[in-house]
């Protein structure tokens, strides 16, 4: 037992004196080679192309496409977070090109009539009872929010309380400064 509890015992977790760590000194002097981890590697991931297929036909996309895709597919489903990330990109391009060229839209056409069916499959709204025809519909915060920037004026407290009864979520909405009515 006695040679066990020696100063130089080496064994398992007792390294030899002379290569055990000193107190206070760094166990790596040399510290990260310069110029390692500098930037992300934004242009080699970025710059890369991807073949996606839509409506049967496959195509080349950039990986940049392909994100705002995703981006676009989860806040059509009803992520709030991804919604308000793709309306605040939109709005920085659109600063950055004010043109009076004409933007492309996208329609996604639905039966005639079909008003529930058209909100529901853009995401835009959620029928809050799913089996009943004429079920009441709630909209989606995201779609609350870019109408609010829209406006050209604010609106009234009625037509606020309006606006706040038929919005599903109406505490994950981004109120702007001037709404009064708060759920």
């Amino acid at each position: 037992m006695a040679h066990l509890e020696r100063e130089g015992a080496v064994g398992y977790g007792r390294p030899p004196v002379s290569t055990r760590f000193v107190k206070g000194q760094s166990g790596n002097p040399a510290g990260r080679p310069r110029g390692r981890h500098k930037l992300p590697p934004y242009e080699s991931v970025l710059g890369q192309t991807f073949k996606i297929r839509e409506e049967g036909v496959e195509r080349e996309v950039s990986a940049t496409e392909l994100l705002l895709l995703q981006l676009a597919k989860r806040g059509l489903e009803g992520d709030t977070g991804a919604s308000r990330t793709l309306l605040a990109l939109i709005k920085q391009v659109r600063e950055q090109h004010q043109s009076n060229q004409p933007h492309t839209m996208v329609i996604v056409s639905v039966e005639p009539g079909s008003v529930t069916d058209g909100l529901e499959a853009l995401r835009m709204a959620t029928k809050l009872d799913p089996f009943r025809e004429t079920a009441r519909m709630a909209l989606e915060p995201w779609i609350v929010e870019a109408a609010l920037a829209r406006l050209p004026r604010p609106l009234d407290a009625d037509q606020q309380r309006i606006v706040l009864d038929a919005t599903r979520q109406p505490k994950k909405v981004r109120w702007p400064d001037w709404w009064t009515e708060h759920p």
